[in-house]
């Protein structure tokens, strides 16, 4: 498959695939944002729902709670705008999901930790074990449960929401006292851009990212299977019956590992034992100072709809996830079912277990630095 060739307004188009898409009826209206009450948590505090458009009719819903994204619309090949991302359509679902993430900011440490211990400046920390033997996505009561301080603005690129945090020291057993704020942009070049900043008074760990599960035919496919993937990474990261990494970064050529040019995500799937729920190891990030720089990490493309999506960042390694612990039982938007392979997670990270794993880049922020980071999700049509 050619490389995407870019157009303006932001989208990409993939040659040879479908013809160029009609561009929808109410491009280039006015960006806008509005919010809504979402509902009540059990403390008796109220959820908060954002809702960001672009000037080509591109929407976002975010809540405050959990900072999760609710709903993402964007076109088909025949301009009828569509909602892309797995999720509920009421706050009580999301509060009575039993671990899925849908949506979600994930934090203080996204992915796994072996047996929910590690060690920094020669002190030993214990984690929850809320994922079989280990540490899986902050723990117990990650950032994913709490309730983000949010306000917007409307800047030249887009409607932005921002949401804020402060995880007290010892929060889910992890040290220190985090401030985090991330920001979502909803671009007016047609990307959902996620920034993270965090400062900490002492030393401590930390992987941000975003839990988004994706259905680019926005559910008129009940599986992601014959979505076409491309990642950019030649190598992964093995991992244990547990899914803790073993600390070798083994090449995917060859394998059912090898997205270096575009497969169907159900292609080989039957190959890797489980679905795909593995971390790859970036191009790009082959030397550390190009991590200032957003790299190509993925691109997917819908054949059906002919939407696509470009996934560019900053961090050295992603999550593929290809839905594989829905199993039907979860009714999601509209009462559909989420069945096995229901949606895709493209999870930008540092590496699953780093804090165990001294080959691995360092997910250490001590006070006086600031992490920052950046992933974008790009949006567009293929032909």
């Amino acid at each position: 498959m050619q490389a995407p060739a870019f157009t303006g307004r932001g989208f990409f188009f993939l040659p040879g695939l479908v013809k160029q898409p009609r561009p929808p009826s109410h491009f280039n209206m006015p960006a806008s944002i509005s919010v809504a009450s979402f509902g009540q948590l059990p403390d008796g505090s109220t959820a908060q729902l954002f809702t960001l458009q672009n000037q080509h009719g591109l929407q976002a819903s975010i809540t405050n709670y959990g900072g999760i994204v609710t709903s993402l619309t964007t076109p088909d090949r025949a301009g009828n705008m569509g909602d892309i991302v797995l999720g509920y359509d009421t706050l009580a679902g999301y509060l009575a999901d039993g671990g899925t993430y849908f949506g979600a900011l994930i934090g203080r440490y996204g992915n796994r930790i072996g047996r929910g211990r590690f060690e920094l400046d020669g002190k030993q920390y214990q984690l929850a074990t809320n994922n079989g033997p280990n540490h899986l996505h902050g723990g117990l009561w990650g950032f994913d449960k709490v309730l983000w301080q949010a306000h917007t603005e409307s800047g030249p690129e887009g409607p932005c929401l921002f949401l804020r945090y402060t995880s007290p020291d010892g929060e889910e057993g992890y040290p220190g006292t985090l401030t985090v704020e991330v920001r979502y942009t909803l671009s007016n070049a047609n990307a959902l851009r996620i920034e993270y900043e965090a400062e900490t008074d002492q030393p401590t760990i930390l992987n941000l990212t975003h839990h988004g599960y994706f259905n680019l035919s926005a559910g008129q496919q009940p599986d992601v299977l014959d979505h076409l993937l491309t990642l950019h990474a030649d190598r992964y990261t093995v991992v244990d019956d547990t899914l803790i990494p073993t600390g070798e970064l083994r090449p995917v050529a060859g394998t059912a590992m090898d997205f270096t040019t575009a497969h169907a995500i159900g292609a080989r799937i039957a190959d890797v034992p489980g679905g795909y729920d593995h971390n790859w190891v970036l191009t790009h990030a082959a030397d550390p100072a190009t991590w200032a720089d957003l790299g190509l990490a993925a691109d997917v493309v819908e054949p059906g709809s002919g939407r696509s999506m470009r996934v560019l960042t900053d961090q050295p390694g992603i999550q593929f996830y290809s839905g594989n612990f829905l199993d039907g039982s979860l009714q999601g938007k509209g009462g559909q079912p989420y069945v096995r392979h229901a949606g895709f997670c493209l999870e930008t990270q540092h590496f699953p277990d780093s804090p165990n794993q001294p080959a691995f880049p360092s997910t250490v922020l001590r006070p006086g630095e600031v992490f920052r980071s950046a992933t974008e999700y790009r949006f567009g049509v293929a032909q």
